[in-house]
């Protein structure tokens, strides 16, 4: 046998024995695998109806440990509702709210499901689960006119976390509309125990007009098809996650929050500013990944998020696509409360200065974008809040209070009273460097906005009028002047 033969039988012969390996393994991790049996009719204990809840809370954890039958009632309403300040929008829900409401079950369950839609609707729905195993997830079976209820049946075959939504034709439209939620399937043996569990799913909406114009605003179908949202939010609409309505933790709890996305076009990006997720089950499944700083939540699609609060503080969640957080309203809130932990979170402990070589400031440029028409003193100010949650709110947030140690209040701002002129010339040509607001020393940078003279009298005369301010009216003259 020549050398070149031989060489090729001992590849051969390693490959063979590699495969061999290889398929034994295979073999004694299929055995090692029990496979899950679905519960019979007979096997099933019982009859429940399920606790439904509304965005963001979770119903409680399942602690029987038998399969049941579990009745959902679940309604169809079309309401006009908040989207932002000033703005309505009419969306079409599953029990009231954008999600819908949260249904949790246990894995072998029994669900019957009754879906009624409400006699003011305007068109048919349906429901598609994503944990059903069925044709349409149940969309085929569900179709359900204004006036009327359907039920239909499905045993729960697998584990998880999976979005619902309406399939009615256009599906887009109705998804769009916010027909959306989430349904958990607890595995038989529960989830671990968790200090708090809230429920959280970012949707994008397509308005007529653009991201604050006021009003009732219609569904745009032309910018859906085009996959240009003029809001990306949170439970559906600007600030359903921040102010009073901010998640609450304590220093040392675990939370565990319900990801979705309804979408119906965008893949969010699902961050918490200041937290380093434990553990993600990765689309919702069983399979966990660790350490994560953010997770991909797909359009129809959703993930379930486990970290221990540390530290205090305002912990920012945003969809890490990161204009749709700070410019169309993926914006939430964790409020931790408890005492400082300086060995994990020290603050800042020094500050000097720093000026690398030939370094220089810079400045944006200072064309001056078309002017508004004139306003009256409280369509200034209704406009100027609007203009402050668009382009303030993130840094300053939605209530004024700032962010310590990194952006100072424009609540009862002493640095803002004192000065109109400067106030007005921080808006039009942004900051830098060191200032003392209300006692405290800030030292950051504000840049330059995109701003009309009129839509910086409107924030000004906004901010001054509110949160024990001085009651100043800026006015577009006044902003002119301070720029001369």
């Amino acid at each position: 046998m020549s050398r070149f033969n031989l060489v090729v039988c001992v590849r051969l012969l390693g490959f063979s024995v590699l495969g061999l390996a290889l398929t034994a393994c295979q073999r004694q991790d299929q055995t090692s695998v029990k496979a899950w049996v679905a519960p019979t009719l007979a096997q099933i204990q019982g009859e429940e109806v399920a606790v439904l809840t509304h965005p963001p809370a979770v119903p409680p954890s399942i602690k029987r440990k038998h399969p049941t039958k579990l009745i959902v009632n679940l309604e169809v309403q079309e309401k006009v509702a908040r989207i932002a300040d000033g703005v309505d929008y009419t969306f079409w829900t599953f029990g009231g709210t954008v999600p819908g409401s949260f249904i949790r079950v246990r894995h072998g369950d029994l669900i019957e499901f009754h879906l009624a839609n409400h006699p003011d609707s305007k068109v048919p729905h349906n429901i598609d689960l994503h944990a059903v195993t069925g044709p349409g997830g149940g969309a085929v079976s569900s179709f359900t006119p204004p006036g009327k209820e359907t039920v239909f049946s499905f045993q729960a075959m697998n584990p998880g976390l999976y979005i619902y939504h309406c399939a009615t034709a256009p599906v887009g439209m109705h998804i769009a509309n916010g027909m959306y939620g989430l349904i958990l399937v607890e595995p038989e043996e529960g989830l671990p125990t968790v200090d708090r569990e809230y429920y959280v799913v970012q949707g994008d909406f397509y308005t007529r007009g653009a991201y604050g114009d006021p009003g009732l605003q219609p569904f745009d179908m032309d910018k859906a098809l085009k996959e240009q949202p003029d809001y990306v939010l949170f439970n559906g609409s600007v600030g359903a996650l921040t102010g009073d309505k901010s998640l609450a933790a304590k220093k040392g709890e675990t939370i565990r929050l319900y990801v979705g996305n309804g979408g119906p076009n965008l893949v969010s990006s699902f961050h918490v500013i200041g937290e380093i997720f434990d553990t993600v089950h990765i689309e919702g499944g069983t399979a966990l990944n660790h350490n994560v700083q953010t997770t991909l939540v797909p359009a129809g699609g959703a993930a379930i998020i486990e970290f221990k609060v540390d530290v205090p503080g305002e912990l920012i969640i945003v969809d890490h696509s990161i204009f749709r957080a700070f410019n169309k309203g993926a914006l939430g809130k964790i409020d931790v409360q408890g005492s400082e932990e300086a060995i994990v979170y020290s603050g800042k402990q020094r500050e000097t200065v720093y000026l690398a070589e030939g370094s220089t400031s810079q400045s944006m440029p200072e064309e001056e974008p078309l002017e508004k028409l004139v306003l009256t003193a409280a369509q200034r100010i209704e406009q100027g809040e609007r203009v402050y949650k668009s382009n303030c709110a993130a840094c300053h947030m939605p209530d004024g209070s700032g962010i310590p140690n990194a952006f100072p209040p424009v609540a009862a701002s002493d640095y803002m009273n004192a000065d109109v002129k400067r106030a007005i010339l921080t808006v039009a040509k942004g900051l830098e460097g060191e200032i003392q607001v209300n006692g405290k020393t800030y030292n950051n940078v504000m840049p330059r906005l995109n701003l009309s003279q009129d839509d910086i009298a409107s924030v000004l005369s906004f901010l001054y009028s509110t949160w024990g301010n001085n009651g100043t009216e800026v006015t577009p003259e006044m902003v002119r002047n301070a720029l001369q």
